[in-house]
Protein backbone atom coordinates (compact mmCIF):
# COMPACT_ATOMS: atom_id res chain seq x y z
CA UNK A 1 0.00 0.00 0.00
CA UNK A 2 1.24 3.53 -0.79
CA UNK A 3 -1.52 5.44 0.76
CA UNK A 4 -2.95 5.75 4.37
CA UNK A 5 -5.11 2.40 5.27
CA UNK A 6 -7.86 2.72 7.93
CA UNK A 7 -7.24 6.53 8.35
CA UNK A 8 -7.75 7.66 12.04
CA UNK A 9 -10.43 10.37 11.85
CA UNK A 10 -7.86 12.85 12.77
CA UNK A 11 -7.16 16.00 14.79
CA UNK A 12 -6.80 19.86 14.96
CA UNK A 13 -3.52 21.18 16.13
CA UNK A 14 -3.78 23.71 18.93
CA UNK A 15 -0.44 23.91 20.30
CA UNK A 16 3.16 23.21 19.30
CA UNK A 17 6.18 23.11 21.59
CA UNK A 18 10.07 22.84 20.13
CA UNK A 19 13.20 22.53 21.86
CA UNK A 20 16.70 20.90 19.90
CA UNK A 21 19.82 21.70 18.67
CA UNK A 22 20.01 25.41 17.42
CA UNK A 23 15.96 25.50 17.97
CA UNK A 24 15.47 27.13 20.89
CA UNK A 25 11.16 27.10 20.41
CA UNK A 26 8.60 26.91 18.03
CA UNK A 27 8.55 30.43 16.83
CA UNK A 28 12.17 30.32 16.45
CA UNK A 29 12.19 26.77 14.90
CA UNK A 30 9.63 27.45 12.87
CA UNK A 31 11.46 30.00 11.27
CA UNK A 32 13.84 28.02 10.24
CA UNK A 33 12.03 25.07 9.17
CA UNK A 34 9.51 27.69 6.84
CA UNK A 35 12.94 28.67 5.28
CA UNK A 36 13.21 32.37 6.70
CA UNK A 37 15.76 31.83 8.93
CA UNK A 38 19.38 30.09 8.94
CA UNK A 39 19.76 27.21 11.15
CA UNK A 40 23.21 27.38 13.38
CA UNK A 41 23.67 24.14 14.99
CA UNK A 42 24.15 24.90 18.75
CA UNK A 43 24.04 22.82 21.37
CA UNK A 44 20.49 21.96 23.11
CA UNK A 45 20.11 24.01 26.59
CA UNK A 46 18.13 22.44 29.07
CA UNK A 47 16.65 23.88 32.34
CA UNK A 48 14.20 22.46 35.07
CA UNK A 49 10.63 24.38 34.43
CA UNK A 50 9.92 26.99 37.34
CA UNK A 51 6.42 25.02 37.41
CA UNK A 52 8.41 22.32 39.66
CA UNK A 53 8.76 22.82 43.55
CA UNK A 54 12.30 23.78 44.25
CA UNK A 55 13.37 19.50 45.37
CA UNK A 56 12.20 18.25 42.20
CA UNK A 57 14.00 20.72 40.08
CA UNK A 58 17.40 19.85 41.74
CA UNK A 59 16.53 16.26 41.01
CA UNK A 60 15.21 16.50 37.60
CA UNK A 61 16.92 15.13 35.08
CA UNK A 62 17.82 16.15 31.26
CA UNK A 63 14.95 14.26 30.08
CA UNK A 64 12.29 15.46 32.87
CA UNK A 65 13.67 19.06 31.35
CA UNK A 66 13.23 18.67 27.78
CA UNK A 67 9.64 17.18 28.04
CA UNK A 68 8.29 19.51 30.37
CA UNK A 69 9.60 22.41 28.75
CA UNK A 70 8.10 21.51 24.92
CA UNK A 71 5.13 20.51 26.29
CA UNK A 72 4.33 23.41 28.46
CA UNK A 73 5.03 25.42 25.71
CA UNK A 74 2.43 24.02 23.68
CA UNK A 75 -0.46 24.26 26.58
CA UNK A 76 0.89 28.31 26.88
CA UNK A 77 0.51 28.04 23.02
CA UNK A 78 -2.56 27.09 23.13
CA UNK A 79 -3.91 28.83 26.37
CA UNK A 80 -5.05 25.49 27.78
CA UNK A 81 -5.56 24.33 31.00
CA UNK A 82 -2.80 21.82 31.72
CA UNK A 83 -4.32 20.02 34.45
CA UNK A 84 -6.85 18.64 32.28
CA UNK A 85 -5.14 17.42 29.60
CA UNK A 86 -4.63 13.77 28.37
CA UNK A 87 -0.70 13.02 27.60
CA UNK A 88 0.84 10.92 25.55
CA UNK A 89 4.85 10.44 26.69
CA UNK A 90 7.00 9.08 23.90
CA UNK A 91 10.70 8.18 24.47
CA UNK A 92 13.34 5.84 22.36
CA UNK A 93 15.30 5.32 25.47
CA UNK A 94 14.39 7.68 28.92
CA UNK A 95 17.64 9.73 30.32
CA UNK A 96 21.16 8.28 29.09
CA UNK A 97 23.35 10.29 31.64
CA UNK A 98 21.26 8.49 34.49
CA UNK A 99 21.72 5.21 33.17
CA UNK A 100 25.51 5.83 32.66
CA UNK A 101 25.64 6.94 36.36
CA UNK A 102 23.64 4.28 37.33
CA UNK A 103 25.93 1.40 35.71
CA UNK A 104 28.91 3.46 37.15
CA UNK A 105 28.26 2.61 40.41
CA UNK A 106 27.19 -0.86 39.76
CA UNK A 107 30.22 -1.13 38.30
CA UNK A 108 32.10 0.26 41.32
CA UNK A 109 32.92 -1.33 44.89
CA UNK A 110 30.35 0.23 46.64
CA UNK A 111 27.53 -0.14 44.15
CA UNK A 112 24.87 1.93 45.62
CA UNK A 113 22.63 3.35 43.74
CA UNK A 114 21.06 6.63 44.67
CA UNK A 115 17.24 6.58 45.34
CA UNK A 116 16.59 9.84 43.58
CA UNK A 117 18.60 8.24 40.52
CA UNK A 118 16.79 4.97 40.74
CA UNK A 119 13.32 6.99 40.49
CA UNK A 120 14.89 9.03 37.41
CA UNK A 121 15.73 5.70 35.63
CA UNK A 122 12.31 4.56 35.09
CA UNK A 123 10.77 5.18 31.56
CA UNK A 124 7.65 7.27 32.97
CA UNK A 125 9.57 9.52 34.91
CA UNK A 126 8.52 12.15 32.62
CA UNK A 127 5.43 11.80 33.23
CA UNK A 128 5.46 11.63 36.97
CA UNK A 129 7.46 15.06 37.24
CA UNK A 130 4.44 16.50 34.68
CA UNK A 131 1.92 15.36 37.50
CA UNK A 132 4.06 17.31 40.00
CA UNK A 133 3.98 20.37 37.74
CA UNK A 134 1.13 20.94 36.29
CA UNK A 135 -1.10 18.84 38.82
CA UNK A 136 -2.49 16.61 35.95
CA UNK A 137 -4.71 13.80 37.41
CA UNK A 138 -6.21 12.46 33.43
CA UNK A 139 -4.52 9.85 31.82
CA UNK A 140 -0.86 9.54 30.69
CA UNK A 141 0.39 7.27 27.99
CA UNK A 142 4.46 6.54 28.49
CA UNK A 143 5.58 5.03 25.02
CA UNK A 144 8.97 3.49 23.53
CA UNK A 145 9.30 2.36 19.89
CA UNK A 146 13.01 2.89 19.44
CA UNK A 147 13.82 5.05 16.22
CA UNK A 148 9.96 4.79 15.64
CA UNK A 149 8.55 6.23 19.07
CA UNK A 150 7.82 9.51 17.33
CA UNK A 151 4.99 8.29 14.92
CA UNK A 152 4.13 5.50 17.89
CA UNK A 153 3.18 8.65 19.93
CA UNK A 154 1.16 10.13 17.54
CA UNK A 155 -0.92 7.48 16.42
CA UNK A 156 -1.21 6.68 20.13
CA UNK A 157 -2.72 10.60 20.88
CA UNK A 158 -4.68 10.42 17.95
CA UNK A 159 -6.52 7.14 18.78
CA UNK A 160 -7.79 9.42 22.06
CA UNK A 161 -8.62 12.49 20.01
CA UNK A 162 -10.45 10.53 17.67
CA UNK A 163 -12.09 7.65 20.51
CA UNK A 164 -12.42 9.54 23.48
CA UNK A 165 -13.29 13.06 22.33
CA UNK A 166 -10.69 14.77 24.45
CA UNK A 167 -7.49 17.13 23.72
CA UNK A 168 -4.33 14.65 24.11
CA UNK A 169 -0.70 16.44 24.30
CA UNK A 170 1.65 14.50 22.64
CA UNK A 171 5.76 14.89 24.11
CA UNK A 172 8.32 13.17 21.91
CA UNK A 173 12.55 13.49 23.48
CA UNK A 174 14.97 12.17 23.36
CA UNK A 175 18.47 13.09 24.88
CA UNK A 176 22.01 12.11 24.29
CA UNK A 177 24.22 9.49 25.78
CA UNK A 178 27.60 9.72 26.77
CA UNK A 179 30.58 7.16 26.23
CA UNK A 180 30.44 4.06 26.17
CA UNK A 181 26.73 3.81 25.83
CA UNK A 182 26.96 6.56 22.50
CA UNK A 183 28.90 4.09 20.40
CA UNK A 184 26.22 1.94 21.01
CA UNK A 185 23.35 4.16 20.51
CA UNK A 186 24.67 7.58 18.87
CA UNK A 187 22.24 10.15 20.09
CA UNK A 188 23.97 13.19 19.79
CA UNK A 189 22.19 15.73 21.50
CA UNK A 190 18.62 16.33 23.12
CA UNK A 191 15.57 17.17 21.18
CA UNK A 192 12.00 17.53 22.13
CA UNK A 193 8.38 18.35 20.65
CA UNK A 194 4.86 18.88 21.75
CA UNK A 195 2.03 18.90 20.00
CA UNK A 196 -1.47 19.32 21.57
CA UNK A 197 -4.04 18.13 19.58
CA UNK A 198 -8.03 18.55 19.98
CA UNK A 199 -11.41 17.46 18.23
CA UNK A 200 -12.08 20.75 17.33
CA UNK A 201 -10.57 23.46 16.34
CA UNK A 202 -8.80 26.01 18.80
CA UNK A 203 -8.43 29.65 18.66
CA UNK A 204 -5.71 29.80 17.34
CA UNK A 205 -4.75 26.25 15.58
CA UNK A 206 -1.96 25.27 12.86
CA UNK A 207 -4.08 22.75 10.98
CA UNK A 208 -5.84 19.81 11.02
CA UNK A 209 -3.99 16.33 10.62
CA UNK A 210 -5.11 12.57 9.87
CA UNK A 211 -2.90 9.67 9.68
CA UNK A 212 -2.64 6.09 8.43
CA UNK A 213 -0.06 3.65 7.72
CA UNK A 214 1.76 3.20 4.15
CA UNK A 215 5.02 1.61 2.68
CA UNK A 216 6.03 4.74 0.95
CA UNK A 217 9.31 5.96 1.87
CA UNK A 218 9.76 8.70 4.36
CA UNK A 219 9.99 11.90 3.98
CA UNK A 220 13.66 14.08 4.00
CA UNK A 221 14.51 17.64 4.80
CA UNK A 222 15.56 19.83 1.82
CA UNK A 223 18.47 21.20 3.98
CA UNK A 224 21.20 18.21 4.84
CA UNK A 225 22.80 19.69 7.50
CA UNK A 226 18.93 19.31 9.23
CA UNK A 227 17.91 16.13 7.95
CA UNK A 228 21.29 14.43 9.19
CA UNK A 229 19.68 16.06 12.97
CA UNK A 230 16.41 14.40 11.50
CA UNK A 231 18.32 11.20 11.45
CA UNK A 232 20.40 11.17 14.11
CA UNK A 233 17.71 11.85 17.13
CA UNK A 234 14.55 9.33 16.87
CA UNK A 235 12.90 12.58 18.01
CA UNK A 236 13.81 14.57 15.47
CA UNK A 237 12.02 12.35 12.98
CA UNK A 238 9.02 14.83 13.37
CA UNK A 239 10.72 17.35 11.33
CA UNK A 240 9.20 17.03 8.48
CA UNK A 241 5.81 17.69 9.41
CA UNK A 242 7.11 20.65 11.51
CA UNK A 243 8.22 21.55 8.67
CA UNK A 244 5.06 21.28 6.58
CA UNK A 245 3.01 23.55 9.54
CA UNK A 246 6.08 26.00 9.74
CA UNK A 247 5.29 26.73 6.17
CA UNK A 248 1.29 26.51 6.18
CA UNK A 249 1.98 24.17 3.31
CA UNK A 250 -0.95 21.01 2.74
CA UNK A 251 -0.19 17.85 1.81
CA UNK A 252 0.93 14.33 2.60
CA UNK A 253 3.94 14.43 4.97
CA UNK A 254 5.35 10.47 5.09
CA UNK A 255 7.61 9.53 8.52
CA UNK A 256 9.81 6.96 9.83
CA UNK A 257 8.20 4.38 11.96
CA UNK A 258 8.48 0.60 11.41
CA UNK A 259 10.70 -1.15 9.05
CA UNK A 260 7.89 -2.25 6.73
CA UNK A 261 5.98 0.45 7.36
CA UNK A 262 5.85 4.30 7.45
CA UNK A 263 2.66 6.70 8.94
CA UNK A 264 1.53 9.17 6.43
CA UNK A 265 0.47 12.63 7.58
CA UNK A 266 -2.41 14.49 5.16
CA UNK A 267 -1.94 17.88 6.95
CA UNK A 268 -4.64 20.83 5.74
CA UNK A 269 -3.52 24.14 6.66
Amino acid sequence: MTGPAHSLPGAWISGIGLLGPGLPDWPGGAAILAGEALWVPAKTVLSAPEQLPAAERRRSVRVVKLALTVGLEAVSAAGADASALATVFSSSGGDGHNCHLICEALASDDRQVSPTRFHNSVHNAAAGYWGIATGASPPAAVLCAFDGSFAAGLLEALVQVSVDRVPSLLIAYDADYPEPLRAARPVPDAFGMALLLTPEPGAPHFGRIRAGLTTATADTLADPALDTLRRAIPAARSLPLLAAIARGESGRIVLDYLDHARVAVDFTA
